[in-house]
């Protein structure tokens, strides 16, 4: 069921966009400590979360990953070699400088933060050099964002709903775009951790 893509090495990439709700944690805690230190990436993460309560994610994953992780404020200016977690009760974007703008605007999809959100804008800014990863979750969130980095000429990686916790949120998507790869977690880790080569097109 995957799709043609079988390596990332040779690709130009600027940023990475990954997003999931019930069992994206698991997920994620498989994927991100993969990703290289000095890849020159900058990754945006958004995992629905309960709004009332501050986020646990930066704390859990810092330790884990080779990259610096935070949560960004409005307006941070986006760096190389971060991993960027949306705050609670926030929408997190992607804007020209570039830079991370926060909405408080309404939920989309019941959520806020939105993984729409979060792809569209990144799609906006990065284009093709932009990578999307859809993955476990109970609704269609992400399904338009996938849709958005797929115009853009973006790369988009779905996990395989049959692996899903929960399927909804990666068929969703499933049915709106046709993916470059469909893939198990552990899949869509041994393609990132093809980012590792030694060169990069896009080193600077």
């Amino acid at each position: 069921m995957s799709g043609p893509l079988t390596s990332l090495a040779g690709r130009a990439l600027d940023a990475i966009v990954v997003g999931g709700s019930a069992g994206g944690v698991e997920a994620l805690s498989e994927l991100l400590p993969v990703l290289p230190a000095k890849r020159g990436l900058s990754v945006f993460v958004v995992l629905h979360q309960p709004r009332d309560r501050s986020s646990l994610l930066p704390d859990l994953f810092a330790s884990r990953c080779a990259l610096t992780v935070c949560e960004p404020d409005d307006k941070q200016a986006i760096e190389a070699n971060c991993i960027y977690f949306a705050p609670s009760d926030y929408h997190m974007l992607v804007d020209v400088g570039p830079q991370i703008s926060l909405s408080a605007d309404e939920l989309v999809h019941f959520s806020r933060p939105s993984i729409d959100v979060l792809f569209e804008s990144a799609a906006d800014v990065y284009g093709a050099r932009l990578l999307a990863i859809v993955l476990s979750g109970g609704n269609a969130d992400g399904a338009d964002g996938a849709r958005a980095v797929h115009d853009a000429g973006g790369v988009v990686i779905v996990q395989d709903p049959r692996t899903a916790r929960v399927p909804v949120m990666p068929q969703s998507a499933l049915d709106r775009v046709t993916p470059d790869a469909v893939l198990p977690v552990a899949g869509i880790s041994m393609l990132l951790n093809t980012l590792n080569a030694k060169e990069f097109p896009n080193d600077r």
